[in-house]
């Protein structure tokens, strides 16, 4: 039988990278509203809300413990971002949006590849992770990358543009 403690220490690593990925979108909602970058870091900033309690649900069904430490570190990690991504630093507010959304982006890759390896595990057998609606989070990952991706290429013209 697969090991619990190697799937909880996978778990509890993409939980702690979901607790960054939701203040980072709630950052960019928060600082980019009446905007289409707003409106569309408000639905996904719903939609990673979501995501996070789908892998909060998982835990619980597979009786992983979570590790509120790694959950801390993953917030902390967010909040000392907003320092190296601050304006006065980045040089400018569109490199600082463009390295959000970036990192933002970054990090739905790294939910993707989760619901992925998941899926792989439940379709080679692991009876765990049956019963899953797997395919339904991975379409919502390539979705969620899929609509931001405009967002950061807009900035990435706007940052180097002469």
């Amino acid at each position: 039988m697969p090991s619990n403690d190697m799937l909880g220490i996978y778990l509890n690593d993409h939980l702690a990278g979901s607790a960054a990925g939701l203040e980072l979108a709630e950052k960019l909602r928060d600082q980019n509203q009446g905007t289409e970058l707003g409106k569309l870091m408000e639905a996904l900033h719903r939609d990673i809300a979501q995501d996070k309690q789908a892998l909060e649900e998982l835990m619980a069904h597979l009786e992983v413990e979570r590790h509120p430490v790694k959950e801390a570190a993953g917030w902390a990690l967010e909040k000392l971002s907003r320092l190296r991504l601050s304006p006065a630093l980045t040089g400018g507010a569109e490199l600082t949006r463009l390295l959000e959304t970036e990192a933002l982006s970054l990090g739905i890759e790294g939910k993707l590849a989760l619901w992925l390896a998941l899926k792989e595990a439940a379709d080679a057998g692991d009876q765990r992770l049956a019963g899953n609606d797997l395919d339904r989070l991975i379409e919502r990952a390539r979705g969620q990358r899929r609509v931001l991706e405009p967002h950061r290429i807009a900035a990435a013209r706007a940052s180097f543009s002469a």
